[in-house]
């Protein structure tokens, strides 16, 4: 069994790459920057076990830096199978001191071994990305619920076990969910998402976006995000929904709205990003256009449904890195992009620095607030406190040079009041 006093990376060789993509986005983080600065004096979190579960990427070893310079002790594993930087993970270890067990295209049975890793750390506070530390502690680690201040959670995905938990009465400490923070998922969500799937997509396939019909399946923040930039490129975007406010919104936002069956005869491409299980399933499968390229851009690669596809497969082969290519009985072709997993994470290297300075900003005021108030906190699932949220808001309006009016002393009173009428 692996443990905490080591690591398990692909080469500690790598490291020296890895150091030079680390500083290289740390130069788009200010915010976190600013954060490392003024803990590093403090060290709000001295002493502190933090075992993180999170996509080991270039913007994640400066969160894990800066969680460090504040006094905590971090391990880290990966929270997907094939998103880890290998060259990331080795400076970690090598050059920042900071235990990793992570390796990209590690096997199921060794993912959950590197989870059982940095449990074996004792954490008081985990940070996941996509509730497999929580999950994996309230399953078989139980003897860690008894010191445990509580835990954060960073996509949307994790809040929504999270928050089933919660409602069944299982969860035994309490989690903020990072990820409903303003200023992480209307920029991360969004912004961030939106880039990183074309991204992915775009460099798996090299396949011209513009004149294509493009389906996004949801239209949460991240299918948002999806649609604007997919409609940047040229495409003709659909959009499915099953909740009647966000399909509304997508057709005032000027896309196409419809059932997905019917959209999926007339897609070039399908991005997922709906958060739960087979929304493309057998029966779309069956009216796909030939070489109609399916992607997922939610957490888990549960999106599509994989094992139906390959029930329906007579052949399949990769002509591309990041591309399975499953030729059906009547000859049609459907190409699945990175195993079903992430695809900016899998074909690309997941959301810009500047985007995750603001995630990850949250990530650790959140950490520091978790160790001074957990034992105010009830075992549910918290909002991200407004003074936090607005003191990431305020910071990177700051690193940007944007410059904003404050209310007056007449314009305070006035709102604060309700006898001043017509």
């Amino acid at each position: 069994m692996l443990n905490s006093r080591n690591s398990d990376i692909k080469n500690p060789a790598l490291a020296a790459a890895g150091c030079k993509r680390i500083e290289w986005a740390w130069q788009e983080m200010p915010v976190l920057r600013e954060l490392k600065a003024r803990f590093g004096e403090t060290q709000p979190l001295r002493g502190i076990h933090l075992s993180g579960c999170l996509h080991i990427t270039t913007e994640t070893a400066n969160l894990a830096r800066t969680l460090k310079a504040a006094g905590a002790e971090v391990v880290l594993c990966a929270s997907n199978p094939l998103s880890t930087q290998d060259d990331v993970a080795a400076a970690l270890v090598e050059q920042y001191g900071i235990p990793v067990f992570a390796i990209r295209g590690e096997s199921t049975e060794h993912y959950y071994q590197h989870i059982d890793a940095v449990l074996d750390h004792h954490p008081v506070i985990t940070m996941d990305d996509g509730a497999d530390l929580v999950s994996r502690i309230h399953q078989s680690r139980h003897g860690l619920i008894y010191n445990m201040l509580g835990g954060t959670e960073e996509t949307t995905t994790g809040v929504i076990r999270l928050r089933a938990m919660a409602r069944g009465g299982a969860l035994q400490f309490p989690i903020i969910a990072v990820n409903d923070a303003m200023t992480k998922h209307l920029f991360d969500n969004r912004y961030g998402t939106g880039q990183s799937a074309l991204d992915g997509v775009i460099r798996a396939t090299n396949i011209l976006i513009a004149g294509k019909t493009f389906t996004v399946v949801g239209y949460g923040w991240c299918g948002r995000g999806i649609a604007m930039r997919a409609k940047g490129h040229g495409a003709n975007v659909i959009v499915t929904e099953v909740a009647p406010l966000q399909a509304l919104e997508a057709a005032m936002d000027g896309f196409r709205v419809m059932p997905l069956l019917e959209a999926a005869a007339q897609s070039d491409f399908i991005v997922t990003a709906s958060g739960d299980k087979h929304v493309v399933d057998q029966a779309h499968m069956e009216v796909m256009k030939d070489g109609c390229v399916l992607a997922n851009s939610g957490h888990f690669n549960v999106e599509i449904n994989i094992p139906a596809l390959q029930a329906m497969a007579v052949s399949k082969q990769r002509p591309r890195l990041s591309v399975d290519e499953y030729r059906l009985a009547d000859g049609r072709r459907i190409c699945l992009l990175a195993e079903g997993r992430l695809v900016n994470l899998a074909a690309a290297e997941g959301h810009p620095s500047a985007v995750m300075d603001m995630s990850f900003a949250n990530q650790v005021l959140c950490a520091v607030h978790l160790a001074a108030h957990a034992d105010q906190m009830d075992n549910s699932v918290h909002a991200v406190p407004a003074e936090i949220d607005q003191e990431v808001a305020r910071l990177k309006l700051a690193a940007m040079a944007v410059r904003i009016d404050t209310l007056t002393a007449q314009q305070v009173d006035y709102l604060s009041s309700w006898e001043q009428g017509t």
